[in-house]
């Protein structure tokens, strides 16, 4: 059982969600989860090309991602940070 099993459950769903449905192959989507000081920390992975299109234009994208999961995260009582792994 993961971090995010236990913790950020709806929050990790949206996130997976919403990354897999603007990638090119959302197979190689992958979200990890890892706790440190209070809050938890969601690292996306996407496929070779798909980072630009995750980040976006001056990373609006990548913003509006963590602003969505940051609220979903609110449903299950945890603050949660995204970052995208290249």
């Amino acid at each position: 059982m993961t971090v995010s099993d236990v913790s950020a459950p709806t929050a990790t769903a949206v996130l997976t969600h919403v990354v897999r449905s603007i990638v090119d192959d959302p197979e190689a989507v992958a979200v990890e989860a890892s706790e440190a000081k209070g809050r938890i920390r969601l690292e996306v992975t996407v496929g070779p090309g798909d980072l630009g299109r995750v980040i976006g234009r001056r990373g609006r994208t990548a913003q509006s991602i963590r602003t969505v999961v940051r609220a979903a995260a609110t449903r299950d009582g945890a603050e949660v940070d995204v970052d995208f792994v290249d």
